[in-house]
């Protein structure tokens, strides 16, 4: 059999320079949506909008937060780091806010280009949390009632 030699021609099977190929994924095109990614990251989304709004409280009334921690905890004293906790409970209210801004921004922005996002809000609260605990631990270990009841060793 003798091939071709003619310039320009297509060798069979090829695809000539700017054709499509049926069912190819073409390069900056948007793809389908994903309902079930879309509903689990609104319900995540929703699920972390809920624990926001409903833990802000506990945070501008950190004192009263950690000496109910030091009752549950079994450990004699009172908290009594006031200031601390006035100032770190609102600088816990400003990364909780911020953090779930933030998360929510991400996931809305991927979604919007039909990407997936359900684990944005599930890393954007794991995120919050650390950084949110490393707030909290200021005024708790800055207590004398928590440093001493963490020292003391349980009585049997």
């Amino acid at each position: 059999m003798q091939r071709s030699t003619v310039p320009g021609a297509i060798a069979p099977g090829a695809v000539a320079p700017g054709a499509t190929v049926p069912g190819a994924a073409v390069p900056g095109a948007a793809t389908q949506p994903n309902p079930a990614g879309r509903i689990i990251t609104f319900a995540v989304l929703g699920f972390g909008l809920f624990n926001v709004l409903s833990s802000i409280p506990g945070f501008l009334d950190l004192s009263s937060t950690l000496n109910q921690s030091l009752e549950m905890l079994g450990l004699d004293g009172e908290f009594s780091n006031f200031s601390a906790a006035r100032t770190w409970g609102v600088i816990a209210v400003i990364v909780l806010v911020a953090g779930y801004a933030g998360t929510a921004w991400l996931a809305l922005k991927r979604l919007k280009r039909n990407r997936s996002a359900w684990w944005i809000p599930i890393v954007g609260a794991v995120v919050t949390f650390i950084l949110i605990s490393l707030c909290i631990s200021v005024p708790m270990f800055g207590d004398p009632a928590f440093t001493q009841g963490l020292l003391t060793p349980p009585a049997r």
